[in-house]
């Protein structure tokens, strides 16, 4: 295991690899501390998707497992890791890469934190209805991955409905970009709507475009 490592202190930059057992401890667990968590071999603090792709390319080929991690807010133990296992932790790719309030649509890294974009948003006139009760330190990518809902989804919808386009590192590490920036997208199998909800099983989320919603006018009293 000691070549995965070296591989991956060549492949990454310094600040992007993790293999001190204190600083890893803390990306053992979510937050349901109460669930079997094993010791990864290294952890890899990816900032874009090259990053992922080269840890993803290493596991492939030296058949070590690979654990995806975001804002590990979960209650399920499902970002939890696994004895000798690659993490990559998603929370330093954190940026909002475009609002487009007129065709109303946002792009960003799977790290925002999903009170973050909605306050973004909100600044712009718009609306990004899932609102998870974790909302304030839960993230993107683990809304997309877990398809997650929140009190607006009675009205408005969970997050698969306002998913228009996913750029997603396969496991092989093939970057693999599915859907489109329109309303209308009826061409084709709905990769997009597969990936949502598949929890980092088909591939690890690097971008993800979103449809937004006109923000409502507040209520008078």
């Amino acid at each position: 295991m000691s070549d995965v490592v070296e591989q991956l202190r060549q492949a990454l930059p310094p600040d992007a690899l993790v293999t001190d057992p204190d600083r890893m401890e803390s990306f053992r667990y979510d937050r349901a501390m109460f669930c079997p968590a094993g010791m990864p071999l290294a952890v890899v603090l990816a900032r874009e998707t090259a990053h992922v792709q080269a840890a993803v390319r290493i596991a492939a080929e030296a058949g070590v497992p690979v654990v995806p991690q975001g804002a590990r807010s979960g209650l399920s133990g499902a970002a939890n890791a696994l004895d000798g296992c690659i993490v990559v932790s998603l929370e330093k790719m954190d940026r909002i890469l475009e609002i487009e309030p007129v065709d109303r649509y946002v792009v960003t890294q799977p790290g925002v934190y999903n009170a973050v974009l909605s306050r973004a948003v909100e600044e712009q006139g718009l609306f990004y209805p899932p609102d998870p009760s974790s909302w304030e330190f839960c993230s993107i990518g683990g809304n997309l991955s877990t398809n997650s809902g929140g009190l607006c989804c009675v009205k408005y919808g969970v997050t698969t409905d306002y998913v228009l386009g996913l750029e997603v590192v396969l496991a092989d590490g093939r970057v693999l970009r599915t859907g489109r920036r329109t309303v209308k997208g009826v061409a084709g199998y709905d990769l997009t709507k597969l990936i949502v909800g598949s929890e980092g099983t088909l591939g690890i989320i690097t971008e993800a475009t979103r449809a937004l919603r006109p923000l409502a006018a507040r209520p008078r009293t």
